[in-house]
């Protein structure tokens, strides 16, 4: 068996779902960031424990929980509200779990829009550290997310878990991705770490998507290369009209961050 970690604030409408599908687990953990609706009583009365802890970023929550929250088996799955675990990776999890040479496990995610899922658009499979030992795997801070510390040991599982990224419709997530710009920008602006040519044309896929993410920083226009990226290199196109749409959201998105990095620039 294993634990599942869901992170929260004010996620009344998503959390059930989530749940639900976390149901086989006997250790469901939601650590909130001080949600003022139903998240709570919602997450209680489906059998899960509730800590709270003030919200500084990703890494920062999900280190907290492998290192303070007495989870009651050694490896936990962190979800977030509007993402759910499928049969196939329930499955696979608990094989994993058997395992004692590695810290953790990187998991694709199935990315739908509006209902449908949109592999193009998301450059799928996107792997993230999901399925860790607690309390050894630690996490970094990236931007507006996370990933896993250099010195982790690492594997990976085939199966994927579900993330709704049009769960709370377009205005919302254009309102997140303008706090996610300005933690992108600031963290190109801050960073030390060096672009390597080399990393370009790597061997490993995520090494090339991480350097890919440095390169873009530096590039004019890059709202409309993103654009031409997504749907027409990366197949966009293919997703039909959610694969658009959602194109088009990811152009906006980079003109936040555009926006953030000539500010901070000034």
């Amino acid at each position: 068996m294993y634990s599942v970690l869901v992170l929260t604030l004010n996620e009344e409408r998503n959390l059930p779902r989530c749940l639900g599908s976390a149901s086989h687990c006997d250790d469901i953990v939601v650590l909130d960031s001080g949600s003022t609706d139903r998240t709570a009583e919602i997450a209680r009365a489906a059998g899960a424990r509730v800590f709270t802890r003030p919200f500084d970023n990703f890494a920062g929550q999900r280190n907290y929980a492998q290192r303070q929250i007495p989870f009651r088996h050694p490896w936990v799955f962190h979800l977030d509200a509007d993402e759910q675990l499928t049969p196939e990776l329930d499955a696979e999890c608990r094989v994993a779990a058997r395992r004692t040479d590695l810290d953790g496990f990187m998991v694709a995610p199935k990315m739908r829009w509006a209902g449908r899922w949109v592999p193009h658009c998301t450059d799928y499979p996107t792997l993230q550290a999901r399925f860790v030992r607690a309390p050894q795997f630690e996490f970094i801070e990236v931007g507006h997310g996370q990933r896993e510390a250099p010195h982790m040991r690492t594997g990976s599982l085939r199966a994927n878990y579900l993330h709704d990224l049009s769960s709370g419709g377009e205005t919302e997530w254009l309102e997140k991705h303008r706090r996610y710009a300005r933690a992108e920008a600031l963290a190109h602006h801050t960073a030390t770490e060096r672009l390597s040519p080399g990393d370009l044309f790597a061997a490993h896929r995520l090494v090339r998507r991480r350097a890919l993410k440095r390169l873009s920083f530096r590039l004019p226009f890059r709202p409309a290369l993103r654009f031409l990226y997504q749907y027409v290199l990366r197949g966009g196109f293919l997703d039909g009209r959610e694969g658009l749409r959602y194109c088009r959201l990811l152009a906006q998105a980079e003109a936040f961050t555009a926006t953030e990095l000539r500010r901070l620039a000034r």
